[in-house]
C-alpha cells in the first residue's frame, strides 16, 4: 500500500474542509485512505524551523508522494531534502518567482501543484473594501515581512492606491504580540479600512485578527473565506477547498505513475467573493449593489 506524506506548517486544526476536500480529490481517483493507500502526516504547529526534520522523518519512511501545504516554505524545505520523491505543493504565491519551478507549464523535476494566487489580487481587495466604506481614504495593509511576497504584493497595493489618492500605511507583525500592536495603531494613525496580506501565520491567527478588527470597528477585507466564517467582514480569493482537492488529483495521478516534471502547475479559474451582512450592519455600512451583484455567498 503506498504511502503518502503530508507536510504543513500549520496546526493539526487547520481548516477541517481543506483536508476533506483533499480527499475528495483522491477519491476521484480511486484512492481511500485505509483502504488502498496511508497518510503520514507532519505538522509544524507554526514552528517552521520544525520543517527541516519532519521532512528528513518522510524521506527515511520513503513516502511514495509528498504534498506540502502552508506556503511556499514547506514546499521549498521538502525540495531541498530529497530531488527523488514526488512533490506536490499547495500555495498562495508565485511559484515560479519563488523558485519552487522554472515555469508552470513545465515544472520540469520533482515538484509540481497548484497555487491560488492569493497575492496577485490584493488591488482587488483594495477596491472592495473602498466600494464598502467609500470615504476609506487611509488603509492599513497588515503585512508579515518574514513572507518573501509581501514585499510585491505591497508595492502593488500601492500602486493600486496611488491612482485612486489613496494613502497604504504597512503594518508589519511576526507574532500574535505585533499583531495586536499593529491594531493598536489603527485609531493612532485613522485608519478608515484595512486589508490582510495573504499569509500562513495570518490563517492560523485568523480568529484574532478578526476580533481586533470587531474591537477597533475597522473594515477589513481577507483573502481567504476562513476569515469571514469566523466572523470576517469580507473576502476575495480563490477557494482554498479547490486547492486541496485538486492537491488530491495530483497526488493520486503521481501514484498512477505520472512524473511530476509533466504535470503544469494548476492555477483557479474562479474567485469567491464573500460578504458578512451581519458585520457590515455592525460597521454602520450598506452593501453597494454591484457587491451583491458581485458577491458569490452573502452570510446573513
Amino acid at each position: 500500500m503506498p504511502v503518502i506524506g503530508v507536510l504543513s506548517s500549520g496546526p493539526v486544526d487547520s481548516p477541517t474542509n481543506r483536508l476533506s476536500a483533499f480527499h475528495q480529490g483522491l477519491q476521484q481517483a480511486g484512492f481511500t485512505e485505509g483502504e488502498n493507500v496511508m497518510i503520514e502526516y507532519r505538522w509544524a504547529q507554526g514552528h517552521l524551523e520544525r520543517l527541516p526534520s519532519l521532512v528528513m522523518d518522510l524521506v527515511r519512511r520513503q513516502v511514495a508522494v509528498i504534498l506540502t501545504t502552508g506556503g511556499n516554505v514547506p514546499a521549498l524545505v521538502a525540495k531541498g531534502a530529497t530531488t527523488t520523491i514526488p512533490i506536490v505543493f499547495l500555495t498562495a504565491a508565485d511559484p515560479v518567482s519563488s523558485g519552487l519551478v522554472p515555469s508552470l507549464n513545465r515544472p520540469g523535476s520533482n515538484a509540481t501543484g497548484a497555487t491560488i494566487i492569493a497575492g496577485l489580487l490584493g488591488a482587488k481587495r483594495l477596491q472592495l473594501v473602498s466600494e464598502l466604506s467609500p470615504s476609506a481614504r487611509k488603509v492599513g495593509m497588515l503585512v508579515n515581512p518574514n513572507n518573501p511576497q509581501s514585499e510585491p504584493e505591497t508595492a502593488d497595493v500601492r500602486a493600486a492606491a496611488q491612482l485612486t489618492g489613496q494613502q497604504i500605511r504597512v503594518l508589519p507583525a511576526t507574532n500574535g504580540e505585533e499583531i495586536d500592536k499593529a491594531f493598536a495603531t489603527v485609531e493612532q494613525l485613522k485608519l478608515d479600512a484595512m486589508v490582510v496580506n495573504p499569509d500562513p501565520f495570518f490563517a492560523l491567527s485568523r480568529h484574532q485578527i478578526v476580533a481586533l478588527a470587531a474591537r477597533y470597528a475597522v473594515p477589513t477585507i481577507y483573502y481567504s473565506r476562513d476569515y469571514v466564517d469566523v466572523g470576517g467582514l469580507m473576502s476575495y480569493g480563490a477557494s482554498f477547498a479547490w486547492l486541496y482537492r485538486q492537491g488530491g488529483i495530483y497526488v493520486a495521478r503521481i501514484l498512477r505513475g505520472e512524473r511530476p516534471a509533466d504535470l503544469p502547475v494548476m492555477q483557479p479559474t474562479k474567485f469567491e467573493f464573500v460578504i458578512n451582512a451581519k458585520i457590515v450592519k455592525a460597521l454602520g455600512l450598506a452593501i453597494p449593489v454591484s457587491q451583491l451583484a458581485l458577491a458569490d455567498e452573502v452570510i446573513e
